[in-house]
């Protein structure tokens, strides 16, 4: 299945027009099946779909390492993604819409007052201004999707000084499944965590950064008001409206050191 697709279209401009020749990002509806059960479908950009299936089971809780997939193959064309599973597990009775425009979907219930805990080993990771805005370029980058059609979100999984995996989806929580899909398959396992997007950080972003142990995660844009009493909560530096120059840090300031390498926190 193409990720992009190639369209024509007219610009209207300062009062003319002209033909433009260009590519669009492609969306799919893709189906998740699981030891031969139908479970749901995702709106997605069609790439790396055998990591995002397996990244959206580990997110879920429902699988903890890769030596519980069995199998894991893209069917047809791309429209379907079939998971086996060495054990039994069982489909959840309802999903929930996460939010935000092609949002996601979870299984879990919990709120603010019943969130579960993660406990983050962070590796002793601290960073300077200007690595934390460094990781922000590398990003920026890295999204050939963007680049060359629009209209996707950018993640990325860095150990601090270098981008390990970058992944492109229409949707902001389809990027944090697949990067931990591509860790579960690849075998790539980091000391130290810190996730990069282009998305807003709502609750729901933040309890996959949890469960995949990030330390640090790092937004272009806002984070939302759960997000921030998560990460405090959990332990997890959260920056947002990051930019080349700028970031603001809303929970556990103390992983960002100044020149003199004293925590901002400490000061």
């Amino acid at each position: 299945m193409d990720v992009v697709k190639k369209l024509s279209y007219r610009r209207y401009e300062a009062g003319s027009q002209r033909p433009i020749d260009a590519e669009v990002i492609a969306e799919a509806a893709v189906a998740l099946t699981v030891n031969g059960e139908p479970w749901l479908s995702f709106l997605c950009t069609p790439q790396d779909l055998e990591a995002f299936a397996v990244g959206f089971l580990y997110n879920e809780g429902l699988i903890a390492s890769r030596a519980e997939v069995g199998s894991v193959e893209v069917c047809g064309r791309g429209e379907m993604v079939d998971v086996w599973l060495t054990h039994g597990v069982e489909k959840p009775p309802q999903w929930r819409r996460t939010s935000g425009c092609t949002g996601g979907v979870t299984a879990s219930t919990e709120d603010a007052g019943s969130a579960r805990t993660y406990t983050i080993d962070d590796g002793g990771l601290v960073l300077r201004p200007e690595e934390v805005m460094g990781l922000l370029v590398r990003l920026f980058d890295a999204q050939e999707l963007h680049r060359s059609a629009g209209g996707v979100h950018t993640s990325a999984l860095a150990d601090g000084d270098r981008i390990v995996v970058c992944v492109e989806d229409i949707g902001r929580h389809n990027t944090f499944d697949k990067i931990a899909g591509r860790c579960l398959l690849e075998g790539i396992v980091l000391p130290r965590r810190v996730l990069i997007t282009t998305g807003r950080i709502s609750s729901e972003m933040l309890q996959k950064a949890a469960r995949f142990g990030a330390a640090m995660v790092i937004s272009r844009t806002s984070p939302t008001s759960l997000s921030i009493e998560l990460a405090e909560r959990w332990g997890i530096t959260l920056i947002g409206y990051a930019r080349p120059d700028r970031f603001d840090v809303y929970a556990h300031a103390e992983r960002i050191a100044d020149g003199s390498n004293v925590p901002l926190s400490g000061r």
